[in-house]
């Protein structure tokens, strides 16, 4: 009798769990018990989708640590890693003897430019041994320099003109850099031998039809050996990119076209005229890809079949009025945060303002708030905003700072820097980094968000700051228009 007692016993408590188990079979917790110990274990199940909502603020997977690319991540959204120096002075800047200098053409007209500009973020990374920066500017080269100490790590790659954007670094560990450049191309560098490789380039007209120009100011992405590429003949690109190593371990890629798809409609067109090329950078959130162009065209593209075949198509557009080259932000809920330019003084942006809240989910009314600031022709926003808690920081050419209530778009506090503020924001521990065009680059304590943060520090360059800074273990990298890249650290004795 004790026997089937016991057995009827020990099918009631083996129901009762599985039937605990069976109600719960939607959550990712599994929760598993024994007669001696009892364990929890949790299992975290993969984002099935491009890019996981809910890395924003987050690196870029754990592959290759670093900020590797402009913003840092496909959501635009990580800013480096501290600590942010306390005192800094410059402990060493690039090169060592003569400029970044180079002539250009800008309206058939031939120009000097020196240094690094918008956006000229530089990538840093760990590899090997070392920790390098990656980046291209207005000696119309790339350059592969030692965090540490500055000094090259291999001699310089040439291109045909100067590099404005940022360079993207290879997020799976393959030695490879993405770099756009005004020579009309854009390229894939290998930096795994004694000189960097050009493994394959591709011109701006070999799509068609374009509008505007063919610069590559835009920071690509790479997702899963898909290679995302916005350039200013107007048109975004997506690449396969086979990347793999030959039989002598040297990286090697042979990207195939996907599809490419105009960033503009008819409707635009007949608002704007042809100057609609892309000069901010992609971002992909969920499934959806973002992106803007100098019509001021805001728009997301359903790219979830896009492995299997399927064409992405246009799930998102909104009309701002005006130039977009600020690249759009998302918050943690799926808001975007556009800046908008003011140059062409439409009625639209008169109407919208200059500092947007959009809900992509509500694409037939998506505005939520905006801000006016256009105090003059050709004013409004340049420099990609920054999320910190619950603010929305917006530089603007005026040379203000506005910390924004994400929620209800007042305006909490406005910061009054020396000159035009078009470098972005990087924000590190709470602390805020950002360079003007007097050669300022300053530190402000985000601490208490309801107040305006006061000055921890500044340091001075000899030309506009208009690049963005880059935050890395106690080192903050800034690319100055006086012909220098900087490293600015605490003095140790």
């Amino acid at each position: 009798m004790k026997y089937w007692l016991l057995v009827l016993l020990g099918f009631f408590i083996g129901s009762v769990v599985f039937l605990a188990v069976f109600l719960d079979g939607d959550s990712e917790e599994v929760v598993s018990t024994s007669t001696s110990t009892t364990t929890t274990s949790t299992t975290t199940i993969p984002y099935d989708g491009w890019v996981d909502p809910e890395s924003v603020g987050q690196p870029w997977g754990d592959a290759v640590e670093g900020v590797l690319t402009f913003r840092g991540s496909p959501t635009r959204s990580w800013y480096g890693k501290g600590p942010v120096p306390e005192n800094p002075i410059s402990v060493w800047s690039f090169p060592e003897n003569n400029r970044m200098c180079s002539m250009t053409s800008i309206s058939g007209v031939s120009e000097q430019w020196c240094g690094m500009g918008w956006t000229g973020q530089p990538a840093i990374f760990g590899y090997g041994e070392e920790t390098w920066l990656i980046f291209g500017a207005y000696d119309s080269k790339v350059h592969f320099v030692n965090a540490q100490t500055g000094e090259r790590l291999l001699p310089d790659f040439p291109t045909g003109d100067i590099i404005k954007g940022s360079v993207t670094v290879d997020p799976d560990g393959f030695p490879l850099v993405y770099v756009g450049s005004r020579d009309n191309y854009l390229r894939i560098l290998s930096f795994d031998g004694e000189e960097p490789r050009e493994l394959w380039k591709v011109h701006a007209y070999d799509f068609s039809p374009t509008k505007w120009n063919n610069d590559w100011d835009s920071s690509p992405l790479v997702i899963d050996d898909y290679l995302f590429a916005a350039g200013e003949n107007s048109r975004f690109h997506i690449f396969h990119l086979n990347r793999s190593y030959d039989l002598e371990g040297r990286v090697v890629v042979s990207p195939e076209l996907v599809t490419d798809f105009p960033g503009w409609d008819d409707e635009l067109i007949s608002n704007v005229g042809s100057n609609v090329s892309i000069e901010t950078s992609p971002l992909i959130l969920g499934n959806t890809l973002y992106f803007a162009n100098s019509g001021g065209l805001v728009q997301g593209w359903d790219i979830a079949g896009l492995s299997e075949g399927i064409e992405p198509t246009r799930v998102f557009r909104f009309w701002a009025g005006d130039d977009v080259d600020a690249t759009i932000v998302p918050d943690d809920e799926g808001y975007l945060y556009v800046g908008v330019e003011y140059e062409r003084a439409t009625q639209r942006s008169k109407e919208i303002g200059q500092i947007i809240k959009l809900d992509p989910s509500n694409p037939e009314d998506p505005l939520v708030w905006s801000v006016e600031d256009r105090p003059y022709l050709n004013s409004g926003i340049w420099a990609t905003p920054a999320i910190y808690e619950d603010l929305v920081i917006f530089p603007t050419d005026q040379g203000k700072v506005h910390g924004i209530d994400r929620i209800t778009g007042d305006i909490r506090w406005t910061l009054e820097l020396s000159g035009k503020a078009w470098s972005s924001p990087a924000i590190v521990d709470g602390v805020m980094v950002l360079g003007d065009c007097s050669g300022q680059l300053r530190a402000f304590d985000l601490s208490d968000t309801s107040i305006a943060p006061p000055q921890l520090w500044r340091v001075r360059t000899e030309g506009c700051i208009e690049a963005t800074a880059v935050i890395w273990e106690g080192t903050v990298y800034a690319g100055s228009r006086d012909g220098y890249l900087y490293a600015f650290r605490d003095f140790i004795q």
